[in-house]
């Protein structure tokens, strides 16, 4: 499998448009007008405690995704593309994530990461990511 590029994402909310938008290689731009087309706004912060519009999303631009989120055990037993949660908390009861792409690529296992303030989005540092739970990108 090729590596992929990160796509930046450029709202605060937009880390699941990111997503996609790595997982297409198109722009971070194109992928928000079509979510917007869809329904799906970043400035809605339920995009952030919700799975369904990525999954729409995704449905959308030709991905299959697994049908349900699997539980995080272990770096190994991820499949080769995935999309993840990571800095999974719990806000006055409501859960809230940041999404972001695990790819095995030529052996190497990396995070690409769409927060806008990291220097480095292609990360490695695996035992500093604490994912919840991930989704399968079958296609």
């Amino acid at each position: 499998m090729k590596p992929l590029t990160p796509v930046i994402q450029q709202d605060a909310t937009g880390c699941g448009l990111a997503v996609i938008a790595t997982l297409t290689g198109q722009p971070y731009a194109q992928i928000k007008t079509r979510a917007a087309e869809l329904g799906i706004h970043p400035e809605d912060t339920r995009i952030w405690s919700d799975t369904d519009y990525v999954y729409r999303l995704a449905a959308d631009q030709g991905l299959t995704l697994a049908p349900t989120p699997a539980p995080f055990n272990d770096w190994d037993c991820l499949p080769d593309l995935a999309i993840m949660a990571i800095k999974w908390r719990l806000i006055e009861g409501v859960p809230f994530w940041h999404w972001v792409v695990f790819q095995r690529a030529d052996g190497q296992a990396q995070v690409l990461d769409s927060g806008i303030r990291l220097k480095h989005h292609r990360r490695s540092d695996l035992w500093r990511i604490q994912p919840k739970w991930f989704i399968e990108v079958r296609s």
